[in-house]
């Protein structure tokens, strides 16, 4: 019976597994599911932004965000220069790491710590897209998008009590979204002073770690530990608004701020030559340094006078002394049309000795060009005494790290007055009916100053500084600001025209010190105008 009974069961097993399957094709063939719905297909132009970065999570930023950039070059530069940038980084991350490293050891009673192997690997970063941030300050903005996987091979060593153990670094993975600022921009070559790094975000750092050849990462828990505890580390020292620090240039010297004061003293003028055909000239002297931007100086005017006393004084602030010179020249003064030049000299200040006045006698001449025959003729002389005073160590200005920082106003401002700085920057989207040539006029208390000439430019960039002595602030005083654009031929038909103005109220540069900023223009469709202005007093 045993038998049969076996026989039988595994006969019925084959019938049942064979009939079993039939059916079980023929349900699957014509039987459908009810609560099975077809997928919807939909073409990606109608997927939303939220959608496509789900299905897509690699996408380029500079394909999700319009503000990014492309910067497939920036890849290829790094790219073709990683095998020299690696020897260059790790050289540096040698020559800083060591006096930390000797610091540090002594607390931890631990003999020795170094490289043994230190590579970046043969992969360099990538940049997914770039952001550049527009400001009215002397900075540059950058917003970058890292990755890095690399494969670098960093080895340290450590000895201490006679043992010696090694730790790798391998598979190196860094996701970044740093924060680059040039700042201050300086006309000296990089044209930036310092490099400011900041972190938008904590950063993704992934890595194994292999100790006395084993990978430590493995132990429970601790591979978990190690990331977190890096990116709160370095976000602590580096997430925006705190950044790192790299110093370029020494901002004073790239900035060429004042190295000290020239005193001039314009004592009089022998011989001078005849000008106006009925009577004597009606000399006066302007004065200014070479490569300096600040308004000239200038004396009064002595009427019918060919040997004139001014005895008059003025101070100009020295930025350079190996490079600048001091200009002298001497107009006819004339009550209608253009003064009339009567001669000029310059005085290089590198000839001059720090601290010792000299009183020097300067044959006035047409021009500073030595092959030219007209210098020749006899123009008459002017006395002048200078005495060049460089700032000492503890009167030099500080560091150019804060933008919004204002100098002092110069020795002899006027107490309870200071000095009110213009500097007129750029203007953009002018539109002048016949010609668009502009230049910028202000007017303050009864005094004009104006920029030069730009000749067909709807966005002008000027650049100039324009200051004005006052003996009280200008709480309820404001600067009238207009751009002109002058015909470039000599037409009588719409020989200049107004592009726009604006007027400046100065009570806010008071309390302020400084204000940066664009203002509309008055009169004009769309534009505007950039003015800084400054409120420098003595304390």
């Amino acid at each position: 019976m045993g038998i049969v009974s076996t026989v039988l069961g595994f006969c019925g097993f084959g019938v049942g597994t064979s009939i079993g399957l039939v059916v079980g094709y023929y349900m699957f063939i014509y039987f459908q599911p009810t609560d099975v719905k077809d997928p919807v297909v939909r073409p990606l132009v109608e997927q939303d932004t939220k959608s496509l970065q789900r299905l897509l999570p690699e996408i380029p930023l500079w394909v999700k965000n319009p503000d990014y950039d492309r910067v497939d070059w920036l890849n290829k530069f790094i790219l073709t220069l990683w095998p020299y940038l690696d020897k260059a980084i790790c050289k540096t991350v040698k020559t800083i790491a060591k006096p930390i490293i000797a610091e540090q050891i002594p607390k931890y009673k631990i003999d020795s710590v170094e490289f043994e192997e230190l590579t970046l690997g043969s992969l360099p970063p990538t940049f997914n897209g770039m952001k550049v941030y527009l400001t009215d300050e002397k900075e540059l903005i950058m917003e970058l998008s890292m990755k890095w996987a690399g494969n670098p091979n960093i080895i340290v060593a450590a000895k201490a009590f006679g043992l010696r153990a090694t730790v790798q670094v391998v598979d190196l993975q860094v996701f970044a979204s740093p924060r680059i600022t040039l700042k201050p921009l300086v006309p000296t070559f990089p044209c930036f002073a310092k490099i400011f790094v900041s972190l938008m975000e904590k950063p993704h750092v992934d890595f194994g770690l292999k100790l006395l050849g084993a990978d430590a990462m493995s132990i429970p828990g601790l591979y978990r530990f190690v990331q977190e505890l890096i990116k709160d580390q370095v976000a602590n020292m580096y997430l925006w608004p705190k950044y790192l620090e790299v110093p370029i240039l020494d901002p004073s010297k790239a900035a060429k701020k004042p190295a000290g004061i020239l005193n001039v003293k314009v004592v009089r003028g022998i011989k001078l030559k005849k000008k106006d055909l009925l009577g004597k000239s009606d000399p006066y002297v302007k004065l200014k340094l070479t490569e300096d931007k600040l308004s000239t100086k200038k004396t009064t005017v002595k009427h019918s006078n060919l040997n004139p006393e001014w005895n008059e004084e003025f101070s100009l602030l020295v930025k350079d002394p190996e490079s600048q010179a001091l200009e002298l020249i001497v107009y006819d003064w004339e009550q209608v049309g253009k003064h009339e030049k009567m001669g000029m000299n310059v005085i290089p200040l590198k000839e001059l000795t720090p601290e010792e006045p000299k009183i020097m006698t300067l044959n006035l001449l047409k021009n500073m060009d030595p092959n030219d025959v007209q210098n020749e003729k006899s123009r008459g002389d002017l006395v002048v005494e200078v005495v060049y005073k460089p700032f000492k160590e503890d009167e030099m200005p500080d560091d150019l790290e804060d933008s919004n920082a204002v100098d002092k106003a110069p020795e002899g401002t006027p107490a309870g007055g200071g000095l009110l700085v213009v500097i007129v920057h750029e203007a953009q989207d002018l539109e002048g009916k016949h010609h668009t040539n502009p230049h910028v006029r202000l007017f303050f208390r009864g005094e004009e100053r104006k920029t030069k000439y730009v000749k067909k430019n709807r966005d002008p960039r000027w650049e100039e500084e324009f200051s004005f002595m006052l003996d009280d602030p200008p709480t309820n005083d404001r600067l009238h600001v207009e751009v002109i654009s002058t015909s470039s031929r000599m037409g009588l038909l719409h020989p200049k025209e107004t592009l726009g103005y604006a007027d400046i109220y100065l009570s806010d540069v008071v309390s302020n010190k400084r204000i940066n900023g664009k203002y509309n223009l008055i009169d004009s469709k769309n534009g505007q105008i950039q003015i800084e202005l400054q409120w420098r007093t003595a304390a």
